[in-house]
Order: C-alpha cells, then sequence, then structure tokens
C-alpha cells in the first residue's frame, strides 16, 4: 500500500498535505482530489485521535511479515496442493519477504509517521487486511480455470509479478538514495520514461495476484487502492513535483506509469 510518495524533497519526512503550499486558482477536480487525499491521511494517521504508539510502517511490515505463515497456515488447514495454489503463496508470500527486507535496507520515510490506534487499524481494516482474501479465494476454492492453459498462465503471472518486484525495488532504492545525496526532481534512471515507476512496480505484483485468483473481489480490491489511494496521491506528488525547475520539460517527455501509452 501507497499512501503518498514524491522524487523531491519531501521525501525526506512524512508527507502531510499543506494547503499553503498549494496553488490557489485552482478547479474544481484538483480541489476534489486534495480533500480526497486528506480523507486517506486522516484516515490511516489520525483517526478518532489520542495516542500514537505504533509508525505506520509497522503496520505495513506486520502484514507483509504476516502473509506467508498465513498462507502455509491456509495450505495445510485446505489441504490444497494444486500447482498454481502454490505457485499464488510463493508469489504473495515471498513478496512479503522482499518488502521486509527494502524495509531493512532502505526504509522509506513516509512510513515513519506515527499513527493513532484508529489510523493503524483503519489501514489495515480498509486496504492490508483484504489483501489476505486474495490468498483465501485461492486456497478455499477449486482450481480457477485460466484464459491460457495453466502452466502458461501460472508462467505469465510469474513474470508480471518479478519484473513488477524488479521495477519497485529499482526505483525506490534509485528515490531513496538520490535523496540523500540532493533534492530536486529525478528525472533519470527508473524516473528517465515514467514519473511514478514504483506505483507502476506495485500495480504489477498485486495484478499478478489477481489474475492467478481470477475472481472478481480482488479486482474490486485493486479498484479500490487505485482508484481512491493511488490516483490522488499520484496527483498530489504531482503538484509537489511542479515546484521544481525543470518540471515542464520533464512532464512532457514522460508518462504517469507506462512508457509512451500513459
Amino acid at each position: 500500500m501507497r499512501v503518498g510518495c514524491a522524487h523531491d524533497a519531501g521525501t525526506r519526512g512524512a508527507q502531510r498535505v499543506d494547503s499553503r503550499t498549494m496553488p490557489t486558482d485552482r478547479a474544481p477536480a484538483a480541489d476534489l482530489t486534495e480533500s480526497l487525499h486528506r480523507i486517506i491521511d486522516y484516515l490511516s494517521v489520525d483517526l478518532a485521535g489520542g495516542p500514537r504508539p505504533w509508525k505506520l510502517a509497522w503496520v505495513v511490515n506486520a502484514q507483509k511479515a504476516g502473509m506467508l505463515p498465513f498462507l502455509l497456515l491456509l495450505a495445510w488447514w485446505t489441504g490444497n496442493n494444486s500447482t498454481a495454489a502454490w505457485t499464488y503463496l510463493a508469489l504473495h508470500g515471498g513478496y512479503g519477504i522482499v518488502w521486509l527486507v527494502k524495509d531493512v535496507a532502505f526504509p522509506d520515510p513516509r512510513w515513519q509517521v506515527r499513527a493513532t490506534i484508529g489510523g493503524g487499524l483503519a489501514s489495515f481494516a480498509g486496504v492490508l487486511g483484504w489483501y489476505a482474501a486474495f490468498g483465501w479465494l485461492m486456497f478455499t476454492r477449486p482450481t480457477p480455470t485460466y484464459p491460457l492453459s495453466e502452466p502458461r498462465w501460472l508462467a505469465l503471472c510469474t513474470l508480471l509479478c518479478v519484473v513488477g518486484v524488479a521495477v519497485m525495488i529499482a526505483a525506490d532504492a534509485q528515490k531513496t538514495f538520490t535523496l540523500r545525496a540532493r533534492s530536486g526532481l529525478i528525472t533519470d534512471g527508473m524516473f528517465r520514461h515514467v514519473r511514478h515507476p514504483n506505483y507502476l512496480g506495485e500495480m504489477m505484483i498485486y495484478a499478478s495476484f489477481a489474475m492467478l485468483v481470477q475472481h472478481w473481489l480482488p479486482w474490486l480490491v485493486l479498484a479500490w487502492v487505485w482508484g481512491l489511494v493511488f490516483a490522488p496521491s499520484l496527483v498530489m506528488k504531482e503538484r509537489r513535483m511542479a515546484r521544481h525547475p525543470g518540471w515542464a520539460e520533464y512532464r512532457a517527455r514522460t508518462r504517469w506509469l507506462i512508457p509512451g501509452v500513459f
């Protein structure tokens, strides 16, 4: 889950919207985007007020660390030994381990903000916890019927996941270590052709899980996350990036997520 992200100087601390830094002549759509971002920010960080006993990183890491044991428990409980189910276990469980390794190597500053009890629980109930439903569907139902033969479909999903992990890790690493050295736009490497490659990588990963499960619920969850969490964060990120010299030229020659397409 990504709540906010920027490859500008603001990533050195937790991202919070400050209307004083935003343009005043905004279209209604921009105001709606900022409102959605503020709502997500409140729900995940400040909900119900009170003490802030945990960092968002701890909530996210607990979900990532728990995925592999959860899937192994499902495999034992259901006795599902299908190749598809165990491929899913390897991909989703393995991704959780990769995330934890990444957090040890270069923790993301945006997750270091401390959240209220309500905010942490809302993050889990509203987004993180729903990813467990993917595995539940994978192990408790008969093996899905895939558009291609099972070996080809599993290979396609595995390829999408592996490439997605590589894209996400490379982009996050480049962003983290570049911003430790200097502030401003990052316009080379993973950011040369698309402005948000870390989001693209994570979307590829979870799309591969949904493709394996072959059920409407994972796609509904992803539509919610991508449309109401990712999209406002991306728009707000671009508004922050627009303050930096060279933004207009960089924006003109790049795309949001897919080189030459979108």
